[in-house]
C-alpha cells in the first residue's frame, strides 16, 4: 500500500514523480506492464484526490485524507489565499508608486489610494488567518506569496513603462527627495528642466474661486509681465468665493490673460467655473506627473522649470489683500487698484506681493541660464527688481 504521508514530504521537499515513486519507502509497485511508474504515480495521487473531493474516502487511510482534503482546501480561494496574493501586489506597487509617483502612481497614487487597498487587503489576510483552523503557511500559500510578488512588479512595471512611453509622463522622485530653497515656501527638484521649445515652464495650477490662488495670482502675473508681454489684464479682474475663507480675495484671472515672450513659456490649468471646490483638469501626463507628486492635492499650485516648486502653502496670505476685497472694492478700488499698484511697483498692496514676485523672477532668471543685467535690458526691469533679483539669486 501506497505510503501517502511519505509521498506528501516528497512533494514537499520538491521531488519529481518519478524520483518519488522510486523511493522505497513509499510503497509503491505498479504492475510490471507499467513503463512510467512517476506518471502512473501521479495518476493514482490524482485519483486519490478526486475520490477524497467527492466525499468517497480514501480506502482506510485516514491521516493521508484529512492531508489531502487539507491542501485541496488550501487551493480554494479562500481569505487567506486572496490576502496572500493581494498583500504583496499593493505593497510592491504602493512602494514603487511612492518612490517614483510618476510613472508608477499617476494611474493610483501611492498615498493615499494604494495605502488603503494595501491595509484592507493585509485585514483580509489576518482575518482569514484568524478564522483559519488550518496551516497559516503551507506549499500553496507560499506559492500564492510569490505570485502576488511578480505580480505586483509586473503591473507596477507595466503602469511606469505606459505612463513614460506611451504617454509621456516624466520620471519624478517622491516629495521627500525636494530640497529646501531661501523662497517662502518653496523647494527644489532634482529632476530634468520642464521645457517647452526650449524655454524654461512656468505652470500655475489652481482655481479663480481659491483665495489663496487669487492672493497669489499677482505673484504670477508680475513675473510674466517681466519676462514677456501679458495682454488682457484689464479684463482679467474677479474675485474669489464669496462663501469660502478670506471672501472676495482680489485675483487676475489667469487664464483669461494672453502671454507672450521668446524667454519663457507659460501653462496654466485653472478652473474659471466659480463653482466652489472643483480642480481644474490636467492636459496631459507631463502636467498630470507634477501634480500628483507634488501638489499634495492642494492649490494653488507653482512649477518653474520643472525644478523650482511651491507648494502646500499660500504663496501670498490672502488676508493681506483684505483691504482690496470686493466687500471693499467701492472704496478702496479692488482688483483694478491691485494691478495698478503690481504695475507700477509702488504702494500697499505691491508691498504685500513684491517679495513672492521677486522671488519667483530669481528662479526663472535661474532657469534661463541669462544674467540679471541682460534681461533687465531686455525688459525694462526697475532699478528696485533688479537689485531684489540679484540679491535673491545669491542665496541660492
Amino acid at each position: 500500500m501506497v505510503d501517502w504521508d511519505r509521498v506528501e514530504q516528497l512533494r514537499e521537499k520538491g521531488w519529481d514523480w518519478d524520483r518519488i515513486a522510486d523511493d522505497p519507502k513509499v510503497g509503491f509497485h505498479p504492475d510490471a506492464s507499467v513503463h512510467d511508474s512517476g506518471r502512473a504515480l501521479r495518476g493514482l495521487y490524482h485519483r486519490q484526490r478526486s475520490r477524497i473531493e467527492r466525499g468517497k474516502g480514501d480506502g482506510g487511510n485516514g491521516r493521508s485524507s484529512r492531508k489531502l482534503d487539507a491542501e485541496v482546501t488550501e487551493r480554494v480561494w479562500t481569505l487567506p489565499r486572496i490576502g496572500y496574493l493581494l498583500t504583496p501586489i499593493l505593497g510592491i506597487w504602493g512602494l514603487l508608486a511612492y518612490v517614483a509617483p510618476s510613472p508608477i502612481g499617476i494611474l493610483l497614487p501611492a498615498v493615499p489610494w494604494l495605502a488603503i487597498a494595501l491595509a484592507v487587503a493585509a485585514f483580509v489576510l489576518l482575518f482569514g488567518l484568524l478564522r483559519s483552523s488550518g496551516k497559516r503557511w503551507t506549499p500553496v500559500f507560499r506559492t500564492t506569496v510569490v505570485y502576488g510578488i511578480v505580480l505586483g512588479i509586473v503591473i507596477s512595471g507595466v503602469v511606469g513603462l505606459t505612463g513614460y512611453v506611451a504617454f509621456g509622463c516624466p520620471y519624478l522622485p517622491p516629495a521627500s527627495t525636494l530640497a529646501g530653497l531661501p523662497g517662502p515656501g518653496w523647494t527644489k527638484a532634482s529632476v530634468t528642466p520642464w521645457q517647452i521649445d526650449g524655454l524654461p515652464t512656468v505652470y500655475f495650477y489652481g482655481a479663480s474661486w481659491c483665495p489663496y490662488c487669487s492672493a497669489g495670482s499677482w505673484t504670477i502675473y508680475k513675473a510674466l509681465s517681466d519676462f514677456g508681454k501679458v495682454t488682457g489684464a484689464g479684463s482679467a479682474l474677479g474675485y474669489s468665493s464669496l462663501s469660502d475663507v478670506s471672501p472676495g480675495t482680489p485675483e487676475i484671472i489667469l487664464a483669461n490673460i494672453g502671454f507672450s515672450s521668446s524667454t519663457i513659456s507659460f501653462v496654466i490649468n485653472e478652473d474659471t467655473s466659480g463653482v466652489d471646490g472643483n480642480f481644474p483638469a490636467t492636459a496631459n501626463c507631463f502636467e498630470a506627473g507634477y501634480v500628483a507628486a507634488y501638489s499634495g492635492s492642494a492649490i494653488p499650485f507653482v512649477v518653474i522649470n520643472g525644478q523650482y516648486i511651491h507648494a502646500g502653502s499660500p504663496i501670498i496670505d490672502p488676508n493681506n489683500l483684505a483691504s482690496w476685497n470686493y466687500a471693499s472694492s467701492s472704496t478702496s478700488g479692488g482688483a483694478s487698484t491691485v494691478l495698478s499698484e503690481v504695475q507700477s511697483e509702488n504702494g500697499t498692496a505691491w508691498q504685500v506681493v513684491q517679495a513672492q514676485a521677486w522671488w519667483i523672477m530669481a528662479f526663472i532668471t535661474r532657469a534661463t541660464g541669462d544674467s540679471v543685467t541682460s534681461l533687465a535690458s531686455e525688459y525694462g526691469w526697475s532699478a528696485a527688481t533688479k537689485s531684489a533679483v540679484t540679491g535673491y539669486l545669491a542665496q541660492f
